[in-house]
């Protein structure tokens, strides 16, 4: 982890503690979270698995009393307020700039002769850099998304320029090394013999190089666009609107830096007869008047396997929802269920003869007003 991320991280929040909170407290939050977000109990979920890592990440820091200290000062140091770096927010280096020659060497390193007092100039080698995470967004039907599947994506992001191939020199020519901080694109010097300060070098702003005769295609920066297809696998069960993460498919590293990640927004198209509740499926089927009065035994869709028989009992309702057990979503700790809602058929087009029945079987059947309770009657 790199110094950077290590001050910018607020580990009370991660944790929801306060940050006056006891042992006990970070102990009791940690144990809550880690529960929650336990890979165990998401394994289709790649972010609860990140948020893991950050929980027990959080807590190595909290609940170490040692730790903790370092961790509270440097923040106070840093984040507070009251320490400014010279030229800062007139075009002099920023907070960023400042730690990205920290790498992950640790706060110790960092901090090496803050305090020092002495007029020297220190020079530290240039750490390699990750590459950037980059988004994507892909569609697919439903049975794809309950059963994963491998979708074939475009992405485009920072790389080295095709031209230069990163050196940001053009074609036949090559940078020269930096003469002022000798290619570590980094210094640490001394301002006004009390604070040591390490910063980009200003001359070569912070790359290590200086390229006297500039790529045309990147302008001399190294940098440009990548576009590249890859195959990239859906896991199964997603659900609409998750968000996926792939490690290492994001953009290239710097200095021989790991890749960044790939986050990949699914939408899932919905089906014309399916729809889900979680891990159950769900389904209406119509019944008929007779059916849900007299009782029945009815077909009934699933998604894969084939109808299966459903028995209806006498007197159903309208709206009533049976449960087929074993037929849902499939491939978790268990396999979901299908949600079978029963909607009764009123017919709009009778036959005389029919209504005359239906006039009969009103007459015998009784039974007084059914919406009397809601009129004031008994």
């Amino acid at each position: 982890m790199s110094t950077k991320d290590y001050l910018e991280k607020d580990y009370y929040k991660v944790l929801g503690v306060s940050k006056d909170a006891k042992p006990e407290e970070i102990k009791k939050a940690f144990r809550k979270l880690a529960r929650q977000y336990h890979p165990d109990q998401n394994k289709t979920n790649a972010d609860a698995e990140a948020k893991f890592k950050e929980i027990s990440e959080a807590n190595s820091i909290l609940s170490d009393p040692a730790k903790r200290k370092e961790y509270d000062e440097a923040r106070s140091l840093f984040g507070g307020g009251g320490f400014r770096f010279p030229g800062a927010g007139q075009g002099g280096p920023s907070m960023e700039d400042l730690f990205r020659g920290a790498g992950d060497s640790g706060i110790g390193d960092l901090f090496g002769n803050l305090f020092g007092g002495a007029t020297t100039t220190r020079r530290t080698s240039r750490g390699p850099r990750r590459g950037a995470d980059i988004e994507g967004e892909v569609t697919i039907d439903f049975a794809s998304a309950l059963a994963g599947s491998t979708v074939t994506m475009q992405t485009t992001s920072d790389a080295a320029c095709p031209t230069c191939h990163g050196t940001g020199a053009r074609p036949g020519s090559q940078p020269r090394v930096c003469p002022v901080c000798q290619g570590s694109g980094m210094q640490t010097s001394t301002s006004g013999g009390v604070f040591a300060v390490t910063e980009p070098c200003r001359e070569c702003r912070g790359r290590g190089m200086i390229v006297d005769d500039p790529c045309a295609t990147c302008q001399g920066s190294g940098r440009g666009q990548s576009t590249r297809t890859m195959q990239v696998r859906i896991p199964a069960g997603v659900t609409d609107g998750q968000r996926i993460r792939i490690k290492g498919k994001g953009g290239a590293g710097e200095n021989s830096g790991a890749s960044g990640d790939l986050y990949v927004l699914v939408h899932v198209r919905p089906h014309k007869v399916f729809g889900r509740k979680g891990d159950h499926l769900t389904v209406t089927v119509p019944v008929t008047f007779a059916e849900a009065v007299l009782g029945a035994e009815i077909s009934v869709p699933t998604l894969d396997d084939g109808p299966v028989r459903l028995k209806v009992p006498a007197g159903t309702p309208n709206g009533r929802t049976f449960r087929v057990r074993g037929r849902g979503v499939k491939g978790g700790a268990t396999d979901g269920d299908l949600l079978v809602t029963v909607e009764v058929e009123v017919p709009t087009h009778l036959s005389e003869e029919a209504k005359a029945a239906l006039a009969h079987y009103q007459a015998k059947a009784g039974g007084g007003d059914p919406r009397a309770h809601l009129l004031g009657g008994s």
